[in-house]
């Protein structure tokens, strides 16, 4: 389920990138966001920003970003398909206000 991301990312990633010497044009915010929101609510919150730290590292050693992403969303479904009707609710709905200490 993509959702259009907010105008406010675009003018960040346009922001921010060049500040890391990177182009913005090159970024998949869709495809980060998308994968972020799966392990957040498959594995635990945490693992969606340190998962995007994890695929953007594996890009800058030479990964292509969509089989990086495709290696992820394979291990999502792998963890989902092994803990069946563990998936974490989403933020805002009933049962995901356990802040850090209920997490996983």
């Amino acid at each position: 389920m993509s959702r259009t991301p907010p105008p406010e990312l675009a003018e960040w990633i346009a922001d921010v990138a060049p500040a890391l010497g990177l182009d913005p044009a090159a970024v998949p915010a869709r495809l980060l966001l998308d994968i972020t929101r799966d392990v957040a609510h498959t594995v635990t919150r945490p693992a969606g920003p340190v998962t995007t730290f994890l695929i953007g590292r594996a890009v800058a050693d030479g990964a292509d970003p969509e089989a990086a992403a495709a290696a992820v969303t394979a291990r999502v479904e792998a963890w989902r398909a092994a803990r069946p009707g563990d998936e974490q609710p989403p933020a805002g709905e009933a049962g995901s206000g356990q802040g850090e200490a209920g997490s996983r």
